[in-house]
């Protein structure tokens, strides 16, 4: 427990938040909603550009959430990108679900903009954490954000089934990442508990 939790008084916001930042249940749940989404999106790629605009905002609304709450599970010092990174989802959110009847040229902006912004923010914060573990991870997380988003920048979709396979498969990868680092999570959390 780091010196900064240890201070902290029981019940404390801050430590309940650090605590469920930190559990593997929780990355768990993040990883699914990147994950259902994306298959919603796979599985369904004539979707209407204003259910496209409605999923992803929803999506970004919940991984902002989770992402807000995961940034109190590290060090006060390490926690600027995460929160920039949770701000920026929570705003392309509310853009998305304020207007899903928007053209496909504001969408794949919004979109390319959230994916280059936020690879950017997790390799920063991949690299200037000292010891962070599934660092290989996070970076191939962040290298996956940062091409995706120069790719939908570069070549903006000329259709919603193209834009929604595209975002589709992007989720799907992404969660199939994240749950990878849950699960690693987890394991690490049970060999340092006693008896576990």
């Amino acid at each position: 427990m780091t010196e900064t939790r240890a201070s902290a008084r029981p019940g404390d916001p801050e430590e309940v938040l650090g605590r469920l930042g930190s559990s593997w249940t929780w990355m768990l749940g993040a990883a699914l909603a990147s994950l259902v989404p994306g298959i919603l999106l796979l599985v369904w790629p004539d979707a209407t550009l204003q259910v496209v605009a409605v999923l992803f905002g929803l999506y970004l609304l919940v991984t902002g959430a989770f992402r807000f709450v995961a940034v109190f599970g590290q060090e006060r010092g390490e926690r600027v990108p995460g929160l920039l990174t949770a701000v920026l989802y929570v705003l392309a959110g509310v853009l998305c679900m304020r207007n899903p009847l928007q053209t496909i040229a504001a969408l794949s902006v919004i979109v390319g903009i959230v994916w280059l912004v936020s690879g950017l923010l997790t390799a920063y914060a991949a690299l200037a954490t000292p010891g962070l573990p599934h660092r290989g991870v996070l970076l191939g997380t962040a290298l996956l954000g940062i091409v995706a988003g120069i790719v939908v920048l570069a070549l903006p979709s000329e259709s919603a089934v193209a834009l929604t396979r595209l975002l589709g498969l992007w989720l799907v990868l992404l969660g199939m990442m994240e749950l990878a680092v849950a699960f690693a999570w987890r394991s690490a959390q049970r060999r340092l508990t006693p008896g576990g």
